[in-house]
């Protein structure tokens, strides 16, 4: 763990730089959310790992900027990309998704459009622990965990 007062690359990288010098040769797979710097910053240090981009806050951003009625819609469509069989079924679902919604949200098919690349990464890795490695929710339930058992007890 590590407390830091922002979430930035000079913050990021110390972090990984510091888990580097502590033993931590290479990594595998990045899993995070949209934060400054953090790509950025494991490319630095650990060249050879992949950035995957958590699916559940790309659809918590998506839900952020289209319009209330299309929501339903929109997140039953995107939650098709992670549910294919091979990344070339996802990355033909996601295409088809762009299309779809790029007239009415062509700001939202931007933006992904940008980080498309690390939005199918974990079909790189075997079916049996994709679900666990598309969102952070399992990091985060963790982190909540540790939240309730290092809150003081009132009295």
């Amino acid at each position: 763990y590590c407390i830091a007062p922002s979430e930035n690359i000079e913050v990021w990288t110390d972090m990984l730089q510091n888990m580097k010098s502590r033993g931590l040769k290479q990594v595998e797979l990045f899993l995070s959310d949209g934060v400054v710097g953090m790509k950025t910053a494991l490319a630095q240090t650990y060249p050879k790992a992949h950035f995957q981009r958590c699916l559940v806050h790309v659809m918590r951003n998506i839900c952020a900027k289209v319009r209330v009625d299309d929501r339903e819609k929109i997140m039953n469509e995107f939650k098709q990309i992670h549910q294919q069989t091979s990344k070339k079924e996802a990355a033909a679902v996601l295409h088809k998704f762009y299309a779809r919604w790029n007239k009415a949200y062509s700001h939202v098919i931007k933006g992904l459009k940008e980080i498309e690349p690390d939005l199918l990464v974990f079909y790189n890795y075997p079916k049996q622990i994709r679900a666990s490695i598309y969102s952070t929710n399992m990091i985060e339930s963790f982190n909540n965990v540790i939240k309730r058992k290092a809150k003081p007890k009132a009295e």
